[in-house]
């Protein structure tokens, strides 16, 4: 990591304050992808996490978000692109607010495709009109697609438009990012015990740091606090449940979470929708 169907929870309504805020995931036949799109005016969301590459393309306003730990702005007609596990926030930087159009899809789908490894992208936003309106088209077109070859020839064409834009863009490179084995001790400490209550103590004595010392450390290295990434994983995790149709509450359990509640309002504020509507835009039926 360098450096997200019971009834809904009434904590967290249906939809949005805002008449105008509206997100939406879809499911694509390949494992590994997701399509998104969002007309987003007084929103804010959480910091949080994508397994995979975020590919998409700002459609109207502008957005502004964290990432890395400075801030980014994204216009109309620009590329965001965003890389796998960095966590990440999201809010409108105009009253009209942004609307956009996203594909999460996993490295591992990236190089099943291309036949390419290491892809990686040096900064989240591209000031490139020509290639967002592409991105824009290709991904109205998979969302509206009713069949896997036209979806899998756009999804193509898709990769083909941003490919220019990777670092490390070719067979057998490896990602060019910067290893810190005793935080990433850390972090598969948080990964594997996302159920248990984590003391800073716990991680830094898997890291082999005072508690000061590994929190500074960290800090500098993912951007956020232990904490902030501790929350982007259980949630990360949560949507994976959600999305092969286990129940909110037992999701709650399984990511450490107080109960359902805690999760609908803390989903809800990562990624624009609540557990149970997630679960409906992709057409998931929860187990009892």
């Amino acid at each position: 990591m360098d450096g997200e169907r019971l009834p809904e929870c009434a904590a967290v309504p249906a939809r949005f304050d805002h008449p105008h805020d509206a997100a939406q995931f879809k499911r694509m036949h390949r494992e590994g992808i997701e399509l998104y799109q969002a007309h987003i005016v007084r929103f804010a969301f959480d910091p949080h996490v994508h397994e995979g590459f975020g590919l998409g393309a700002i459609e109207a306003g502008v957005e502004r978000f964290r990432y890395r730990g400075s801030d980014h702005l994204a216009p109309a007609q620009s590329v965001v692109l965003m890389n796998p596990d960095v966590l990440h926030t999201g809010r409108a930087e105009t009253p009209q607010g942004w609307r956009y159009r996203m594909i999460y899809i996993e490295p591992r789908v990236v190089e099943a495709v291309t036949g390419e490894r290491g892809w990686w992208f040096a900064e989240p936003v591209a000031h490139e009109p020509a290639v967002a309106q592409r991105l824009n088209a290709l991904l109205a077109s998979m969302w509206q697609a009713d069949d896997a070859l036209a979806r899998d020839g756009a999804l193509m064409e898709l990769l083909d438009a941003v490919r220019p834009l990777a670092r490390g863009a070719g067979p057998g490179q490896a990602t060019p990012v910067g290893s810190d084995s005793a935080l990433d001790r850390a972090i598969t400490l948080m990964r594997d015990r996302l159920a248990d209550s984590l003391s800073l103590d716990d991680l830094a004595a898997v890291a082999d740091l005072s508690p000061f010392h590994f929190q500074r450390r960290f800090k500098a290295r993912h951007h956020a606090t232990p904490h902030q990434v501790l929350m982007a994983l259980r949630l990360f995790r949560a949507k994976q449940l959600l999305a092969a149709g286990c129940a909110p509450v037992a999701v709650a359990a399984d990511v450490g979470l107080a109960d359902q509640a805690h999760l609908t309002r803390r989903f809800a504020r990562m990624y624009g929708v609540t557990p149970a509507r997630y679960q409906q835009q992709l057409g998931q039926r929860p187990a009892r």
